[in-house]
């Protein structure tokens, strides 16, 4: 991240400027919003006299709790084993565990990271990639702590249609499995962009899918899985026989598919948009994050918000299919009528 901004200024200075000199009075810069991490894009707009505002796409909260790995480093705060469950003091809920450590640990570039991503400089406001209504505490807080205006102003994915800007092929075969589908019964399944699981953990899902007698839709997307370059290779013999036309399983799907109608439940690594699409479109969630921010999303999310289910433990079927079959089966549960009120409320 230091060297992106190392060796970005210069570059990204001359293109703006060559901006500049070619902009009509109409279509004048007069401000640059600039990634917390992209900090580059504020000196170059400080050098030629932009206004410039950040933007912020993870939550309040994870802003919060990487200060706690800050104090950490520097020895006001004890790290205890973040495999433990001990609670963070001042944290409510987060353990040790929900810290958004990175995949490398506290290392000093990621500690020098998040103290830059912080800091404000010559900014004049910051923007939030959140909502007031599920993170006021968090926003409260962290204004009290900033010299500069803060906006809540998410979630963003609202604002404009769903880009076809992936980098996999959609399978869009999904959409017209979906629509046989009931209203609200299909559980959907992503892991994201990043995150990868190994064999045992592929096949104790895929059993614990099947033993749940649910409709379920399954992204497995292509370097998901350690040893295995497609994903769906390693899916265990005699799966998709068991699967018959109660699953849908494909390599990538189209963003669309957690806001259609079938749709009643989404087993997700809880990475910040994930969660607000989630929340936008009132499905309730069972939480398997990996790292980073995806661990004080989940814990929140089956904590403090109360729309999901966390699936923390080693995988295995039993546990798979129990945690499926109380999000689904329960159809006036908590996690559902929590998910449904805060739609309506963001």
């Amino acid at each position: 991240m230091r060297l992106l901004n190392i060796n970005c200024r210069a570059t990204f200075h001359e293109c703006l400027l060559q901006m500049m000199k070619q902009q009509h009075a109409r279509d004048e810069i007069v401000c640059i919003i600039y990634d917390e991490f992209m900090y580059f894009s504020e000196a170059a707009a400080n050098q030629l006299k932009l206004q410039s505002i950040i933007l912020r796409t993870s939550s309040a909260t994870t802003q919060i709790s990487r200060e706690v790995l800050k104090l950490t480093k520097e020895g006001y705060t004890p790290l205890q084993d973040p495999r433990l469950q001990d609670p963070v003091p001042g944290l409510y809920p987060l353990r040790f565990k929900d810290l958004p450590i990175a995949k490398s640990g506290i290392s000093e570039n990621y500690l020098r990271s998040i103290t830059s991503a912080r800091n404000v400089r010559t900014s004049s406001a910051v923007i939030w990639n959140t909502i007031n209504c599920i993170e006021q505490s968090s926003l409260v807080q962290v204004q009290q702590e900033c010299q500069v205006p803060i906006f809540p102003v998410g979630p963003l994915h609202t604002f404009a249609p769903s880009s076809s800007s992936s980098l996999l092929e959609e399978d869009t075969s999904c959409i017209s499995w979906l629509i046989n589908q009931a209203p609200n019964s299909v559980i959907y399944i992503s892991l994201g962009s990043r995150a990868s699981i190994d064999k045992k953990e592929l096949e104790e899902m895929a059993w614990g899918l099947v033993n749940s007698k649910q409709p379920f839709l399954w992204v497995i997307r292509p370097g998901s899985t350690t040893n295995a370059p497609q994903g769906i290779e390693l899916l265990p013999e005699g799966i998709k026989e068991a699967v018959g036309e109660n699953g849908c399983i494909v390599k990538w799907a189209p963003q669309k598919v957690l806001s259609h109608v079938a749709v009643g439940g989404f087993w997700s690594h809880c990475g910040w948009n994930s969660t607000l699409e989630s929340i936008g479109e009132g499905v309730p969630m069972i939480c398997r994050p990996n790292f980073g921010n995806q661990t004080v999303n989940a814990r929140y999310v089956s904590q403090i918000w109360r729309i999901g289910l966390g699936l923390e433990n080693e995988l295995e079927r039993g546990e798979v299919e129990k945690a499926v079959r109380k999000l689904k089966e329960e159809k006036e549960g908590e996690e559902r009528q929590r998910a449904k009120y805060l739609k309506k409320k963001g």
